[in-house]
């Protein structure tokens, strides 16, 4: 009862507050003052509206027997039909084993990567060279996916420059590519190759940050390279590593489609084939929408879930989190 009327209280004190002419008078002091801070907003407030917030009311056509014919409106429910048909599906966990594992696989290997990188290049003290090893290692992020996915094509085919590399040892040409055990590991290798360097730039820039008294001082105390960036470097990127983190797990499973879909075949299903990749046979090429829209829906709520789930676990853990 006495926890009841607090909230009373608080909800009349708020309500009180917003109302009060000194409130309003300040708002809209604020927005006359930086009217044209929230005028760049604007277009950022309506592409989400529109593209993120508005298409949420079409989330209901994956408890409906969707029709383009009929309309969202007026196709019949179906209740949990398509989630049921999903989950009940023959492919069901060998789209979740590929989709986990490949993340997985990224978070082990791609995640540090990043981290790895911006700590060498943070050691380099040849400003030419350091730009030079920057540029180098950024310029496979502006590569078009279809060009990588191209050039992996090319050199990993049975006449192609892998092959022919291994075959100079004695080695029988291997078809990478309509392997299935090869596919992770050549995902993977090739994402964290041509993100590596694009995603250092968020630490080194956190790594710009610390205040250079710490390593005056860390040296003074005798403390080398090794040990500065231990007790020094790392914790000082931490809340940036632990905000990217948690990100990263909101994506476990999330897997770009369009590099998935230029690399894989009928003969790698077992290993390649995904969440995306699956609801675009099924939507695009099969048409059916409802179905699609219940899997998407899926995988949205177990994306949040994680998130939140990896956000309260880091908040027990340490003092850094997402919110």
């Amino acid at each position: 009862m006495t926890q009841s009327t607090g909230n009373v209280q608080s909800s009349r004190a708020a309500s009180k507050i917003y109302r009060n002419p000194t409130v309003r008078q300040t708002i809209r002091a604020d927005l006359k003052r930086h009217w044209t801070i929230y005028l760049m907003a604007l277009p950022v407030i309506a592409y989400y509206l529109i593209f993120h917030y508005g298409p949420m009311y079409g989330l209901q056509i994956a408890f409906k027997e969707f029709t383009p014919a009929k309309g969202i409106w007026g196709s019949p429910w179906s209740g949990f039909k398509h989630f049921e048909s999903f989950f009940n599906g023959i492919y069901f966990w060998r789209l979740i084993k590929n989709t986990v594992l490949i993340n997985l696989f990224e978070l082990m290997f791609g995640f540090p990567a990043a981290i790895v990188l911006a700590l060498l290049l943070n050691e380099i003290r040849n400003s030419i060279f350091k730009r030079f090893v920057q540029t180098i290692s950024y310029l496979p992020h502006f590569i078009s996916i279809v060009v990588v996915a191209g050039m992996m094509i090319d050199f990993l085919s049975r006449t192609g420059l892998i092959n022919q590399i291994i075959g100079a040892f004695g080695i029988e040409p291997i078809d990478f590519l309509k392997e299935s055990g090869w596919f992770r590991f050549l995902f993977v290798s090739s994402g964290i190759w041509q993100g590596v360097g694009w995603g250092s730039i968020i630490y080194l820039a956190a790594i710009a940050t610390i205040d250079p008294s710490l390593y005056e001082a860390a040296r003074m105390d005798g403390a080398n390279r090794w040990k500065q960036t231990l007790h020094i470097t790392l914790p000082g990127i931490m809340p940036t590593i632990v905000i990217l983190f948690i990100l990263q797990m909101g994506n476990m499973l999330t897997v770009g489609s369009e590099k998935v879909l230029l690399l894989y075949n009928p003969l790698t299903y077992e290993t390649a084939d995904v969440i995306s990749t699956y609801v675009y046979r099924k939507g695009v090429l099969e048409a059916s929408y409802s179905f699609t829209a219940a899997v998407g829906l899926f995988n949205s709520i177990i994306s949040f879930i994680l998130i939140v789930s990896a956000n309260s676990f880091v908040k027990r853990i340490s003092e850094n989190k997402l919110w």
